[in-house]
């Protein structure tokens, strides 16, 4: 069954055109991979979807409404959630206080402590230094929090950007075993990742943006063999 269905998306910053006529759905349930080069349009992507973006013309449709251009806090209650590049959290705020400021829809606050457990039980380190201030944690420690505070809106669709950006491996396996996890408990993900390789071994689907277009996509399996992707992004 189908969560999202993206059609004919233009997006423009000002008089440049970013996005043109991206078509895109999501499955409930499914991991999905979203790769391209550097300034292809996978963030904007992302933002215009989170409702962070004007969307120029198009529809975005999340269980058959239209959400384009719906105050980005209308957008997080309905279910769609985004975890920005770069994490921004509160660097003068604890581990705890980041995450709880993420449950503050209606649909979350009730189940504030009912989500901390299970964001813990992904992150176990999160749960050890709930009382440190955000900003002195690692790059991985941050970058589990940033999911953990878009966890606490309980959403349907959980979007992540740059995934592993500046992680060494093995914060990322770790990272990849607790989405893996949030699938299997019931969250859609929407991922963004330049590291290909590992980006396709984690989702069901693969779709790669060219110069504001979706150029290619399909299940994840064919993709990585596919003789165009293996040669633009796995360096084969």
């Amino acid at each position: 069954m189908s969560l999202l269905e993206v059609t004919d998306l233009h997006v423009s910053y000002g008089d440049t055109d970013v996005l043109f006529g991206v078509d895109l759905t999501v499955n409930e349930g499914e991991i999905i991979a979203v790769v391209g080069s550097n300034g292809a349009g996978k963030t904007t992507l992302l933002r215009a979807l989170a409702c962070l973006e004007p969307v120029k013309s198009g529809t975005v449709r999340l269980d058959g409404a239209d959400i384009a251009n719906m105050p980005t806090h209308e957008a997080v209650e309905k279910g769609i959630v985004y975890v920005p590049e770069g994490r921004r959290l509160f660097p003068r705020l604890s581990i705890r206080t980041n995450l709880e400021l993420g449950a503050f829809t209606q649909h979350a606050r009730p189940h504030m402590e009912q989500t901390l457990d299970t964001i813990y039980t992904l992150f176990p380190i999160l749960k050890q230094r709930e009382n440190q201030l955000a900003g002195t944690l690692s790059g991985g420690e941050q970058q589990m929090c940033a999911i953990g505070r878009g966890l606490m809106s309980r959403p349907r669709l959980l979007m992540i950007d740059e995934v592993s950006l500046g992680l060494a491996p093995v914060i990322v396996s770790k990272v990849y075993e607790a989405i893996a996890e949030i699938r299997r408990l019931g969250t859609t993900v929407i991922l963004v990742e330049q590291n290909v390789k590992i980006a396709f071994q984690a989702a069901d689907r693969g779709i790669v943006i060219n110069h504001g277009k979706v150029a290619l996509e399909g299940p994840s399996s064919e993709l990585k063999d596919n003789p165009e992707v293996k040669k633009a992004y796995l360096g084969m």
